[in-house]
């Protein structure tokens, strides 16, 4: 019995979400809850298991592609025992299917929407039918990639995304615009067989570095497991290309090098722009930037702070028994600082609720670390960050941070934020405006620790200095209230042992 899977809503009021990479392929046995694909969200890289116990038969769509809530993304061959009831009809030709493939099997959360007559509202797309007129409401997307590998919809769409376009083939296979032109060896016809390679096999970043340098895959012998192109090959074949780019290269007389009135140019040549579609992360971190900016009224104010004693005690702390196996850095004790502030002065904790019109104090404190991850910015939180010993704020935040960076964060470690931390001193960075997360009252960016010259008891020394940078939504937070915060946060960043006092 042949059953797919439709992609789900992992997420309140998700509508669509991209392939990120599948775990099986066609052929593999698969188990209930073993996962087999993931997805991005609008806000997090999310892991699905399988519904169903069987054999892969076909994967419904490819890595990168874009999918609605509903759509099928992969078929699975269930044995007849594990169905939950008869196998259903197989309809005829007349009903868009072929050789006894038929819609998946309903069951508990994979019912495809009724129309007011009761007749199914959309129905599955199989590979070289397409999609029926009317079947489907679904919004048109630039540049659609295949539905499946190899296979292109009946009605006109866009190419793939950096796939060749399939012209109109003239005498001897050879599409019209060529006629008369001699390519260079190597360098398959538009059109041909030999323009239509097998797609090869190479994971995720493999395939985006190869698109960063201008290399084809399908050209590529992969040496990596199963013939897979690994990062090695790509960058092989990278700099061979611009080892041949670099060479002369010799015209005889008489012969052309390409159309009449066109100028050659090297094959390696970059491109002058590079179009990159807009989704998950970083299509969710766009909306809400913007919402902000042009929501709450932005003040930042910038704080130097001499921080030597504080990279004091994070020499100490790393050597207690009960940061073992732990990354303690300077911004364990500005995180901690800030809390310490937060509870000194609550309505720092805030949000502003407009169609309310009050303004909602939140406990306990959720603290947002924002982290620059592969698919864009990333801002979970450590819930109740105000209740947590400093050992158990360090693991939580170094937990956070590296599941962030791995791609692993889950929309529930996303949400529920009430202030922010951001730290641009990794970067090099000394200060920053930073901008507010959608419904907090304030963000603090922690600057570059260096030395400088400070006047210490009237006299001047090299001290370890950074700049704090507050900035706070105007509507929750006065001057007053800003300045209260950050001078407090630098008071304990000067002199650590006011954390404890003020705790």
């Amino acid at each position: 019995m042949k059953k797919e899977f439709r992609l789900p809503d992992v997420g309140e009021g998700l509508t669509e979400a991209d392939i990120v990479a599948w775990h099986v392929q066609p052929g593999d046995t698969v188990k209930i809850n073993q996962i087999i694909v993931d997805i991005e969200t609008a806000k997090a890289v999310v892991e699905l298991p399988s519904p169903f116990a069987g054999t892969v038969s076909a994967l419904l769509v490819e890595v990168g592609q874009t999918v609605d809530v509903g759509v099928p993304i992969i078929a699975i061959d269930v044995p007849d025992a594990a169905g939950a009831g008869p196998a259903p009809e197989q309809p005829g030709p007349k009903d868009g299917t072929k050789d006894g493939i038929s819609a998946p099997e309903a069951g508990p959360g994979r019912d495809a929407p009724e129309a007011k007559n009761g007749a199914p509202a959309r129905q599955p797309v199989l590979v070289g039918y397409g999609v029926k007129p009317g079947s489907t409401s679904r919004r048109p997307r630039k540049k659609q990639p295949p539905t499946r590998p190899g296979s292109y919809p009946a009605t006109p769409s866009a190419p793939p995304i950096g796939g060749p376009v399939p012209p109109a083939a003239g005498p001897g296979g050879t599409p019209p615009f060529l006629a008369g032109i001699k390519l260079p060896p190597g360098i398959p016809v538009p059109g041909s067989s030999a323009a239509k390679p097998a797609r090869a096999l190479a994971k995720p970043p493999v395939r985006r570095l190869a698109r960063d340098l201008g290399i084809d895959l399908a050209g590529l012998a992969g040496s990596g497991p199963e013939g897979s192109v690994t990062k090695d090959d790509v960058a092989r074949a990278a700099g061979e290309a611009r080892t041949r780019s670099a060479q002369p290269h010799e015209v005889p007389d008489g012969e052309p090098h390409a159309a009449a009135g066109l100028s050659p140019r090297p094959a390696t040549e970059a491109p002058a722009e590079e179009r990159i579609p807009v989704r998950g992360v970083r299509k969710h971190t766009a909306a809400a930037m913007v919402a902000s900016a042009f929501t709450a009224p932005h003040v930042t104010e910038f704080l130097q702070v001499d921080v030597t004693e504080t990279m004091a005690a994070v020499r100490r702390a790393r050597d207690l028994p009960e940061f073992a196996g732990v990354k303690v850095s300077p911004l364990l004790f500005v995180a901690k600082a800030l809390l310490v502030a937060a509870r000194r002065h609550p309505m720092i904790n805030s949000s502003w609720d407009e169609d309310a019109q009050e303004i909602v104090v939140k406990r306990p404190v959720n603290l947002g670390i924002a982290v620059a991850a592969e698919r864009g910015l990333l801002v979970p939180n450590v819930k109740s960050a105000d209740g947590l010993p400093l050992a158990e704020l360090a693991r939580a935040i170094d937990g956070l941070a590296a599941t962030a960076r791995t791609g692993k964060t889950t929309p529930a470690d996303l949400a529920g934020g009430t202030i922010t931390i951001t730290n641009v001193g990794v970067f090099g960075v000394d200060a920053g405006t930073p901008i507010l997360m959608p419904g907090e009252a304030a963000i603090l960016a922690f600057g570059q620790v260096r030395d400088l010259p400070w006047v210490v008891a009237g006299e001047l020394a090299v001290r370890k200095v950074t700049t704090l940078s507050l900035s706070f939504d105007h509507r929750i937070v006065d001057g007053e209230l800003g300045s209260a915060v950050l001078r407090d946060v630098g008071s304990m960043l000067e002199d650590p042992f006011r954390i404890l006092t003020w705790s």
